[in-house]
């Protein structure tokens, strides 16, 4: 019996259905066009909000300056003028830049992750990327942190500066003897005036005086950097990893016994103790590979490298011994869980940049930084709004609650 099409009350024919490549085609349009009126509305909102708070003027961001000259020829300058810097907003920015970045490869590296699947394609290498990317990215940023703080703290701000400096417990004078080195204020061989540094560092820990004569001694020895734990470059690492253990565990402890005191289970308890013990040990193994990067470039494969020439000592202790340092500590991070990597990553990260970036500029230029703060943050609430896996973390868990519709 031949098929016959259906026919409306009206004697006409039903209008044809329309294909699903057309049909995906209009839903894919129009979703696109929600996602880039989500994203206009919150670059919006966001360009108002940071120009609303950059328009408050702090101290720190302010100068006076002399006034122009009177006139030609004359050596008085006019009345003093007011001269104000933009920057003060760059870490609120910085933070925004990164997290947009995150969701953009994190995005572009899932749906290439997808296809590569797809295709049987998906290779241990590329498993291997995805389970570094975060850890790598806070090596790096903790690497550039450090260094910072080692040549350059004013670059970090002050509450950096003073934990990093009770979680080293070094000696401030041997910070000071490798930054001679550095720039050159130092020299091994030749008498600079920078002999009385480092000799009462040796009278206070009863050691030779001639061992803080760089003039006589060439390199100081690394038992100097031991601090008290005697020549062994190993067994000091040690000692730094337990006493910073300690140190870490008793700062960690009381807040993660703090956060399940309410739910007073055995459970609860013992997540709170394996989540102390495991950060306290990455920020134990972070201390310690800083400052075994140090022997090693000082004592164990640097001369090997490079020789024991003058030179060569110079260089080794005039920056290669802190940067293989900053270069190994932030590897510890991969003894803490990959969501934790994550959010870590992501903390340091904009601190990483902003160590690289000046902290003071011109007020002619605040329109890029608006402009970047913007955008990111545009990527950052759409994502919130379509994707909020692809935030994650403790930011994604606290935004999705703040802008869930």
């Amino acid at each position: 019996m031949p098929r016959t099409s259906p026919i409306l009350p009206g004697g006409g024919k039903p209008p044809p259905l329309p294909k699903a490549p057309a049909f995906c085609s209009i839903s894919d349009a129009l979703l696109t066009r929600c996602r880039l009126s989500r994203w206009f509305a919150s670059f919006i909102a966001a360009w108002l909000s940071l120009r609303l708070v950059q328009s408050k003027q702090t101290p720190g961001f302010t100068d006076v300056a002399p006034g122009p000259e009177s006139g030609s020829g004359s050596q008085s300058n006019g009345p003093p003028q007011t001269v104000h810097y933009a920057g003060r907003t760059l870490d609120l920015t910085l933070f925004a830049v990164t997290r947009a970045l995150d969701i953009i490869v994190g995005e572009l590296w899932h749906r290439r992750k997808l296809r590569r699947q797809a295709a049987g394609k998906w290779s241990p290498l590329d498993a291997s990327l995805s389970t570094l990317a975060h850890p790598a990215l806070f090596a790096v940023s903790s690497g550039v942190v450090m260094w910072a703080w080692f040549y350059s703290p004013a670059r970090l701000p002050r509450s950096y500066n003073k934990w990093i400096g009770s979680a080293a417990a070094v000696d401030a004078r041997l910070i000071t003897a490798l930054k001679q080195c550095h720039e050159r204020t130092l020299l091994y061989g030749a008498d600079t005036g920078a002999a009385p540094l480092l000799t009462s560092m040796c009278a206070d820990y009863a050691w030779p005086l001639e061992w803080g004569d760089p003039a006589v001694t060439i390199p100081f020895p690394c038992e100097m950097v031991h601090m008290g734990c005697g020549p062994s470059c190993e067994r000091h690492a040690l000692s730094r990893f337990a006493r910073s253990f300690r140190w870490a565990l008793s700062t960690y402890l009381p807040l993660s016994l703090l956060l399940v005191v309410r739910k007073r289970n055995l459970p609860a308890l013992r997540r709170a103790l394996l989540g102390a013990a495991r950060s306290s040990a990455f920020l134990g193994t972070f201390i310690t590979l800083f400052y075994y990067g140090v022997c090693l470039a000082r004592n164990r494969v640097g001369p090997r490298l490079l020789g024991t020439s003058l030179s060569a000592r110079q260089r080794i202790d005039g920056g290669l011994c802190v940067g293989t340092g900053c270069a190994l500590c932030g590897w510890s991070v991969l003894l803490e869980s990959a969501p934790r990597r994550k959010d870590m990553a992501l903390f340091v990260a904009p601190r990483a940049m902003a160590a690289l970036l000046p902290r003071r500029y011109g007020r002619d230029k605040e329109w890029r930084e608006t402009l970047a703060f913007a955008v990111s943050m545009g990527v950052v609430l759409t994502c919130v709004r379509e994707n909020p896996g692809r935030l994650g973390g403790l930011l994604g868990g606290v935004m999705g609650v703040v802008f869930r519709e």
